[in-house]
């Protein structure tokens, strides 16, 4: 996979200057200097969120409880994270290591199949 870059571009002393800045989030790391990143950390590939275990910062954890699931599938739209995986017409057990802690889920349950417990 090449390295995509933006390009910026930025005034000094009343004339144009070109930078690329570097938006390929396999090649960010901590040692990255700031001048390579992009202004607000904007970035211009998709699908990479699946590859960071953001749910390491969860605060709350949803606990499904399904014998009182009704399958309506009200829970898994609403997931802002798509942590709610649904396989032929049913849904799963959460993805703990996406899942921030929302409890968007348990809110729209209308049958209480998800609760939230407080921690990891």
């Amino acid at each position: 996979m090449g390295e995509i870059c933006y390009k910026k571009r930025i005034y000094y002393k009343g004339k144009e200057k070109r930078e690329n800045m570097r938006t390929d989030v396999h090649k960010i790391n901590e040692q990255t200097p700031h001048q390579d990143l992009t202004e607000g950390l904007m970035m211009f590939a998709a699908g990479t969120s699946k590859e960071f275990n953001t749910g390491e910062w969860r605060t709350n954890t949803p606990v499904f409880i399904a014998d009182l699931c009704k399958q309506c599938m009200l829970c898994a739209p609403v997931c802002p994270d798509s942590c709610i995986p649904v396989e032929d017409g049913k849904r799963g057990e959460f993805d703990l290591d996406h899942c921030k802690g929302c409890g968007i889920c348990a809110k729209v349950c209308p049958f209480d199949a998800i609760v939230m417990k407080e921690g990891r």
